[in-house]
């Protein structure tokens, strides 16, 4: 019997002694709506995802101890400068440049690093930091929190909503 099953390649017949991997369609959300999936079982292509984000900031999963954010920061704009005294934070960009700017007070940001697209950057708790728009296509990326920063369900759409929100 053949069966075109992915986990079966490359042995095609069934073996009733293997056990084959079946996911419940409800937790695949490959080409999701932008919105906060949290706390449930989640998957997504996050390149996907990011790049046809055009918000400021979406909230696309909220745990009890961690949280995936999108971002779009338009050419010539920045984050905003910010500390998140017990917040660690992971930033990935998926298009774009920017110039990341670290450091112990908001009047010393003495760490300085241009990134660009497939780059990374942790921001530990307690540092100053922002992330300006260099390039002339807007950034775009995702970052994970941890613990949860912004309330389940943020959507700002402009970095003056956030603002308005204070949720930056």
């Amino acid at each position: 019997m053949y069966n075109l099953n992915p986990y079966l390649y490359p042995y095609y017949y069934y073996n009733p002694f293997i056990f084959y991997p079946v996911f419940p369609q409800p937790y695949l959300y490959r080409q999701a709506t932008l919105m906060d999936y949290g706390p449930n079982p989640f998957v997504i292509d996050i390149e996907e995802a990011t790049v046809n984000n055009n918000n400021f900031r979406t909230t696309l999963w909220t745990g009890n101890h961690l949280q995936l954010t999108l971002m779009s920061i338009p050419v010539g704009d920045d984050i905003g400068l910010e500390i998140h005294p017990n917040i660690d934070q992971f930033i990935r960009i998926e298009e774009g440049q920017g110039m990341v700017l670290m450091g112990n007070s908001k009047d010393n940001l003495d760490f300085r690093q241009h990134v660009k697209e497939d780059d990374i950057f942790i921001v530990p708790a307690g540092k100053w930091h922002n992330l300006i728009n260099v390039g002339n296509t807007p950034i775009k990326l995702y970052s994970i929190y941890a613990p949860v920063q912004h309330p389940k369900g943020t959507i700002h759409h402009t970095k003056k909503e956030a603002l308005e929100n204070h949720h930056m």
